[in-house]
């Protein structure tokens, strides 16, 4: 249980350290934030949000699953899943 939450920060903090190097604002990083409504993502901020996600990860990301990433909370589910699949 304890090492589940220690993944779970950890995770969580390197996404967003990953949403920190694609230029958003620390005070406009949460769980609910919307990429395209609060975060105002544009295909740049994709492309470089992606690059970074996978290099910090050590993940690759179809096209189709990052269509599927409406808000934060959307990339951690995600990562959760992809780092557990890894791991096994």
């Amino acid at each position: 249980m304890k090492t589940e939450i220690l993944e779970e920060k950890s995770i969580r903090r390197n996404l967003y350290r990953v949403l920190r190097k694609t230029g958003v604002n620390r005070s406009n990083i949460c769980l609910s934030a919307s990429f395209i409504e609060d975060l105002h993502f544009d295909k740049i901020d994709w492309t470089i949000f992606t690059y970074y996600l996978e290099k910090i990860f050590n993940i690759n990301i179809k096209d189709e699953e990052l269509s599927k990433f409406d808000d934060v909370n959307d990339t951690l589910h995600y990562l959760r899943g992809e780092l557990l699949y890894l791991s096994n």
